[in-house]
């Protein structure tokens, strides 16, 4: 079963707000957004701020400058001149929704209309299909953030970090986030086209990704020479903690001289799973991550414990891939000293976005809060830096080297 934390002092008035803290930036998993968020069941303690009442906004925080009379004499203006008649309405009233979220200017808040917003809550419930890759917008460059085990994106050569340059035909160069979901996702068994540019590549080469249904197992371990452990997790979902449970259990039975956690390519999931295994190392009341609201109140997501793998010396592996989850999890550990990380710095995804659900099926994902660690320092943009920085070089990628696990070993068997 799945444990999940609520936090006592919100109360929650609406049940279909959930509350998503990681990558909303896409999987193109069935389509469209993260995997990569963090997701915690616990209800959240808003609802929605606009009301479209008797063709007009009502809303008494809303500043007395604003005049809402011109939201109606733009959209009367476009539904009776414009040259394609007749006008969708439906189509329009979206897009002014959309245009309200996208003016934060914040790539992980985006409205979704009732289709997406479908397969949005399919893909957190793990009803996977797509390419199998978290995507996201980063220095307004389409990018892949994290190629999911054994999919097709990882199959084709996807790696963490390349810029998406076209999706078929179509430059991304401006293209809004939804744009670029839309324009990749599709069933299983069809194909899409995309062109990368990969730092150290003198021109982009074109990649062409046939969809799959996307089964695969978030936790692995094994026993490596010298009774190390590699302990592999690679999502956060609905399904992780069970997995990791299990796979503690197992590997106590080791009693092994050192565990190490890679969380390369993680984009993160379900917020409260992340959470419950930090605790497998954090002992039980400390603090594990804060969350900070634009009021400046700050909640804490403390270890519920038992901490069993505390005393056992642990490297955990990061890099570019390695976002939200990852970084809550990777940099709890090493605020407390309980883990020494190699590899490259993290993402930077430290932000936390609710899912506001709407009468229509439509839906709004809005940033509400910022990540910051047991130390306070912000996720956000700013990432985990290793301890011991360590390269994977293309040449090793290509050859199956891994200096960055080489290098974990080494510190295990340093002492």
């Amino acid at each position: 079963m799945f444990l999940f934390s609520q936090n006592q002092n919100q109360k929650p008035k609406n049940k279909g707000a959930k509350l998503i803290v990681g990558f909303l930036v896409v999987i193109l998993i069935l389509s469209s957004f993260t995997l990569g968020a963090l997701v915690s069941q616990r209800q959240i303690f808003f609802s929605s701020s606009f009301k479209l009442v008797n063709q007009g906004f009502l809303n008494n925080k809303t500043d007395e400058k604003i005049d809402f009379s011109l939201f109606w004499q733009v959209w009367n203006f476009i539904r009776d001149n414009y040259v394609d008649q007749p006008v969708d309405e439906q189509k329009l009233f979206y897009g002014a929704l959309s245009g309200i979220v996208a003016s934060l200017e914040d790539p992980h808040s985006v409205f979704l209309e009732p289709e997406t917003a479908k397969k949005f809550s399919q893909e957190l419930a793990g009803d996977l299909e797509g390419i199998g890759a978290e995507v996201g917008i980063k220095k307004n460059q389409l990018i892949i953030i994290a190629p999911l085990p054994e999919s097709p994106a990882e199959k084709v050569g996807l790696r963490p970090a390349d810029k998406i340059l076209k999706i078929d035909d179509q430059e991304t160069q401006m293209m809004a986030l939804d744009e670029a979901i839309n324009l990749i996702r599709g069933k299983a068994g069809t194909q899409v086209r995309l062109t990368i540019g990969r730092e150290g590549w003198t021109e982009p080469k074109e990649f062409t990704i046939t969809r799959e249904k996307i089964h695969f197992k978030t936790v692995k371990w094994e026993k490596r020479e010298g009774n190390i452990i590699l302990l592999t997790v690679s999502n956060f979902n609905e399904d992780t903690e069970a997995e990791f449970n299990l796979a503690a259990k197992q590997i106590l039975n080791q009693a092994p001289k050192g565990i190490i956690l890679d969380l390369r390519n993680n984009p993160g999931g379900f917020l409260d799973t992340a959470v419950r295994l930090a605790s497998f190392w954090v002992e039980e009341g400390q603090v594990v991550v804060k969350e900070k609201f634009s009021n400046s109140l700050i909640s804490d997501h403390r270890s519920s414990g038992p901490a069993y793998f505390k005393d056992y010396k642990t490297i955990i592996l990061v890099n570019q891939g390695s976002a939200s989850g990852s970084e809550i999890v990777a940099g709890a550990l090493q605020d407390y000293g309980l883990a020494t990380l190699v590899g490259k710095k993290t993402y930077g995804k430290g932000s936390v976005q609710t899912l506001e659900e709407l009468k229509d099926g439509s839906a709004i994902k809005l940033t509400i809060a910022k990540w910051l660690t047991p130390r306070d320092r912000s996720i956000e943009e700013e990432g985990i830096k290793p301890d011991v920085e360590v390269d994977l070089t293309e040449d090793d990628y290509n050859n199956n080297k891994d200096p960055q696990l080489d290098k974990a070993v080494e510190i295990i068997n340093s002492k």
